[in-house]
């Protein structure tokens, strides 16, 4: 798969599968490749990759992350490569362990070791019998990967990784332990704003939904934050985490995770309007050239 230098990362369960389209088709004639869905409790990833797979030519649709949890291994299996076969190729599996809240507490699942149970999940992937027509080629797989270990499985077991609100030297240590080789997908969110009192307090509502978040604050404090930043916030925890500025600011950050070792950025803008459910179009078009 050409997976191309920089896409897009973005929920849309404020928006109607109609309208979801149109972004879509926009992203694509803006020259973005790929468009990441996330999972959490809103709409599928994989019936709306499906939909949006069909209402666009080119653009690339990845589920960033699918939560394992949600699906038996040979489910997604066969999915990945319904979908892969479908679209000629245009489907990138994203899947993660998400997180135990997550998992035990809305799901009421067992959360199991994170490393160890997403190597049996990819064993099981790839044990699994699928007698459907397969794709043209073996459709790539990417896990969510935060720390050296999940890290290290992404690059053994599958096409690469996709770390998440990090930064470009989490994106430089990610590189150093996968090796060259095996794709590096790394998230970065951005906010067109360069008051840097204003751009930290758009930041901040959005860092909010994820700093209870055990994975995500554990590999935050391995990037050199404390507990301190994290649970407030800080002017720190935000420039380290996000990109905020003039177009050129923020191109510079994203060339900064390409000079570390990235081999695709997804962009994830946060509107000025501090809506969530708006995508920030002038930020999408400035920063796609």
């Amino acid at each position: 798969m050409d997976l191309g230098k920089l896409g897009v990362w973005y929920f849309f369960d404020g928006l109607s599968s109609a309208d979801a389209a149109l972004a879509a088709r926009r992203i694509e004639a803006l020259g973005y490749s790929a468009l990441w869905l996330p999972e959490t409790v809103g709409k599928s990833p994989v019936v709306l990759s499906a939909y949006l797979l069909a209402q666009t030519e080119k653009l690339i649709l990845a589920t960033g992350i699918m939560n394992i949890y949600h699906r038996e291994p040979g489910v997604t299996t066969a999915l990945q490569k319904s979908l892969a076969e479908q679209s000629g190729g245009r489907f990138l599996l994203g899947m993660g362990v998400s997180h135990k809240p997550l998992v035990e507490g809305v799901r009421n699942l067992e959360y199991g070791p994170p490393v160890a149970t997403m190597r049996t999940y990819i064993e099981k992937m790839k044990g699994a019998i699928y007698t459907g027509l397969p794709p043209a080629s073996e459709p790539p797989t990417v896990i969510a990967a935060l720390g050296p270990k999940m890290l290290e499985l992404a690059a053994k077991e599958t096409s690469g990784a996709h770390p998440y609100f990090t930064s470009p030297d989490h994106t430089r240590m990610a590189r150093d332990i996968m090796g060259e080789g095996p794709m590096l997908c790394v998230e970065q969110k951005v906010i067109l704003e360069s008051d840097p009192a204003k751009a930290r307090e758009l930041a901040r509502p959005v860092a909010k939904i994820y700093n209870r978040l055990p994975n995500y604050r554990n590999n935050w404090l391995r990037m050199g934050l404390s507990d301190e930043d994290i649970d407030s916030l800080s002017d720190k925890f935000i420039d380290t985490t996000f990109a905020w500025g003039s177009v050129d600011v923020i191109k510079n950050r994203l060339q900064a995770h390409f000079d570390a070792g990235a081999d695709h950025v997804c962009i994830q803008p946060v509107n000025p309007n501090g809506q969530f459910g708006d995508l920030h179009w002038e930020g999408l078009e400035a920063l796609a050239s």
